[in-house]
């Protein structure tokens, strides 16, 4: 059993925003399960399937993005998931709109959602697809950055990096981090 968290907020609020990246990531990969994100569980929607024989349980925490740790910790003890099973699809500040990076462990680099996951588990020993949405303009300030919608010229690319994102999941669970990282970290996605 793999358990795949995509960050982001609650509420139509922050649908469209940058934060919520990680959202409509884990909504596309249920689609490729054909799976429905609608049972109330570990302070998160989530949802239980297959992809390519490998079983899931996809997970939308439901506790603002500064509480991420508190749903995924949840999941990974009541589901009995090593958190070397566990894959967390986030927004990275630090990657231009479209690009992509797979990561084993290391630090939350800033993310306060990871950081919470970080503090639950006690380390960091786990998969992380960081999908870029860019930094803000000079002198931008971050939280309101990540709290805002797309541009309407990232719209446009959104659903291509979205289906690149998940096809990127797809490709760690079935191949492994390091076939994954070798296939999506060393290419330009970039889709603006």
């Amino acid at each position: 059993m793999k358990l795949i968290a995509g960050l982001g907020n609650p509420g139509d609020k922050y649908a469209g925003t940058r934060h919520n990246i990680g959202f409509l990531i884990v909504d596309r990969v249920a689609e490729m399960a054909g799976l429905a994100l609608k049972k109330k569980n570990f302070q998160g929607l989530c949802g239980v399937g297959r992809i390519d024989g490998v079983e899931i349980t996809l997970l939308k925490p439901q506790t603002y993005m500064n509480r991420s740790g508190a749903s995924v910790g949840s999941a990974l003890k009541s589901l009995g998931v090593d958190p070397g099973d566990l894959i967390v699809i986030h927004d990275d500040i630090e990657l231009p709109f479209g690009r992509l990076r797979i990561k084993q462990g290391g630090g939350h680099g800033g993310h306060n959602g990871i950081r919470h996951i970080r503090e639950v588990l006690g380390h960091g020993e786990f998969v992380r697809v960081k999908v870029g949405v860019d930094r803000p303009p000079a002198g931008g300030d971050v939280s309101n950055w990540v709290l805002q919608n797309f541009s309407s010229k990232e719209r446009k690319s959104l659903t291509a990096l979205v289906d690149h994102a998940a096809e990127c999941v797809r490709t760690t669970l079935v191949e492994g981090a390091t076939q994954a990282m070798n296939q999506f970290n060393n290419r330009d996605l970039s889709v603006t």
